[in-house]
Formats: structure tokens, sequence, C-alpha cells
């Protein structure tokens, strides 16, 4: 008997932006079933719901090394969403060894919020060495290399821009880091109606940024 999927695969806005939730916060089970999404932001539970138009219980857990963290988790059981999500290149031990997947042009803004909503960051202050310098910067965050070369090449083939990827001595991280020119091409292109499904305090800091930047 053909296994039955509860989750309907076709790619849409909403679609995307969960494929870049799951990138980043996500991992499939080794029972090639099951897929979990965990987050310390409940409004990204709620996300990651409507995307896939499911209901499923929300259970919480502690982390940490005295269990201070609290986080958010959800698992879906789903044999083709599964198999989708490996061919699209993801695999249940993604974190060093994830490289590049196979997501439509179409759609590739719509998951990139999703990456950054899931594990990016942004972040603005005034420079100090010149007098009304504002600078921001739009960062997304990988532990595999090849993902994070992957995403710069994305980014630079639809906007001509390179950005800068970094790695500290004592991190496991890589950074891809764009500067204010560079985040005023990207962030239009992440929020291009205000109606797009995303983290909605992170779009409150980046607007309030947008206007100071304006005046």
């Amino acid at each position: 008997m053909k296994p039955k999927g509860r989750i309907r695969i076709q790619w849409s806005p909403q679609f995307a932006y969960v494929v870049g939730l799951l990138t980043t916060d996500g991992s499939l089970s080794k029972d090639g079933r099951h897929i979990i999404f965990t987050s310390k932001d409940a409004d990204l539970i709620k996300n990651f719901q409507k995307g896939l138009g499911i209901n499923c219980k929300i259970s919480m857990k502690a982390s940490g090394s005295q269990k201070l963290k609290k986080y958010y988790f959800i698992q879906v059981g789903d044999v083709l969403f599964y198999r989708f999500l490996l061919g699209l290149g993801l695999t249940a031990n993604k974190t060093k060894t994830l490289g590049g997947l196979k997501v439509p042009d179409e759609y590739f803004f719509d998951f990139l919020r999703g990456h950054f909503d899931g594990d990016g960051s942004f972040y603005c202050y005034w420079d100090p060495r010149w007098k009304s310098s504002y600078m921001f910067y739009t960062v997304f965050i990988s532990a595999s290399k090849n993902h994070i070369n992957w995403l710069q090449k994305k980014i630079s083939d639809f906007l001509k821009i390179q950005g800068h990827i970094t790695k500290a001595a004592n991190q496991s991280i890589y950074q891809l880091r764009y500067a204010k020119t560079d985040s005023l091409k990207i962030l239009p292109k992440l929020y291009y109606n205000r109606d797009v499904v995303c983290l909605s305090r992170k779009r409150i800091k980046i607007e309030k940024a947008l206007k100071i930047n304006s005046r």
C-alpha cells in the first residue's frame, strides 16, 4: 500500500518559507517519516503550521546545562513529505553536511526569508567614527560551509552582490553578512509585500532601521 501524505506538497510562498525554516531549525528523524521543527519563538511555530496547513500538538522542552532555555517543538509524521525534503537536499544529519537545495527560483526569496527568520539576524548601530553614520547588517547563518557558499552564490546570481563570509576561530558556524548598501537590495526582496508570512518582531526591527536610515 502506498503511503498517504497529510501535507500538500505544492510550491507557494508559504511552502517555500517553511522549507527555509526547516533548513535552519528543522530536522529529519532517522525513522524515515518524522519531521521535527524546534524554535524558542512561538510565532515561528505558528508560521510553520500555517505554511503547511496543519494543526499539530505543540510541545515544550528544556535545553542547556541547567535546563533553563525553553523551546517549542512540533513533530509531523509524513513519509511523502519526508521523501520530498530528501529530494530537495535535506538529510537526517544536515548540520555540517548541507549543500545546495533544489528550491525553485520563483520562490527563492520566500525560502530565504524562512532561513533568515529561523537562524539569521539583523543588527544596526550608529558608527562613532563618522557623524550621522547609521549602519546595519543582514546576516545568514549555517554550520555548513558548502551551504553558506551556495546561499552566497544564489543571492549573487539574483542581485549581483557578494556579501562577506566569516567564521570565528572559536565557533562552528559561518556567517554570510551584508552591509547596508547590499541589505537595501536584499530586504525588499524578502519583504515584498505586507502579507508575506514572517517573524513579525524581526520585520518591525528592520522597518524601524529603514525609517531611521531614510531620514
